[in-house]
């Protein structure tokens, strides 16, 4: 969706002198906003994808978290196919501790080791499948989900080319109504860049072991905002 930020016109006369201290035009200064934005459709995926094992002792539940997340990443290789980048995001040992009504210092129960991987898939029409494979191979988090560009900088620079013009063309508009003419740019100045971020679905890996089908996965287009803040000089026509 492309929009217009309110313009602002700021007019501000001033005199020219000639040496025999006749004038000889007054100057009118206009400031006018604006933005544009340029929409693209995603053509890189980010997947968090996690493993969480629970033991009363801590190396146990160490060891049972590496043997899944082996298992998964191995999945996730195969199904994402080749240029797929894991990281690893976050990996955590937490105790647990049951808690006493009566006032008793809390009680070790056990550990929590989680360990959550990002995944930069540039094919998305892999998604499905690399979700579908995470879960099957044991993935028990949430799975966040992301889409993105490769290089949001052209789209950038689009929306900040389209900003130019439409403030421009505000500049020629407000000088014409007032009965002038630009005569030169004094200034330009970027008033900001936006890519948003993408809607995030978080996936139940329960429920997606249990579905017979692929997981349906819908993307739409990003759009990158930039913003133009033009001051130009004007004469009487």
């Amino acid at each position: 969706m492309k929009r217009l930020i309110p313009l602002v016109l700021v007019v501000v006369p001033a005199v020219a002198w000639a040496s025999t201290g006749a004038p000889v035009r007054p100057l009118t200064t206009l400031r006018v906003a604006a933005e544009a934005t340029a929409s693209q459709l995603p053509d890189r995926v980010y997947l968090d994808v996690g493993v969480k094992t629970e033991s009363r002792h801590p190396r146990a539940a160490a060891t049972r978290n590496a043997d899944v997340t082996s298992s998964v990443l191995a999945a996730v290789r195969r199904a994402a196919g080749p240029g797929t980048v894991l990281t690893t995001s976050n990996y955590s040992v937490v105790p647990q501790y049951r808690y006493s009504n009566a006032g008793r210092p809390p009680t070790l129960t056990g550990y929590e080791v989680s360990n959550v991987v990002r995944i930069r898939l540039n094919d998305l029409k892999r998604v499905a499948a690399v979700i579908d494979a995470a879960a099957a191979a044991g993935a028990n988090l949430q799975l966040n989900l992301h889409f993105g560009l490769r290089d949001p900088q052209a789209a950038r620079l689009r929306a900040l080319a389209r900003a130019a013009r439409r403030a421009r063309a505000a500049a020629r508009a407000l000088a014409a109504a007032l009965g002038l003419r630009i005569v030169r740019i004094a200034s330009v100045r970027e008033t900001g860049a936006m890519v948003p971020p993408s809607p995030s679905p978080r996936f139940d890996q329960q429920a997606v072991r249990m579905q017979p089908r692929s997981t349906p996965i819908e993307w739409g287009a990003i759009h990158v905002t930039a913003g133009v803040s033009l001051k130009v000089v004007a004469a009487p026509r």
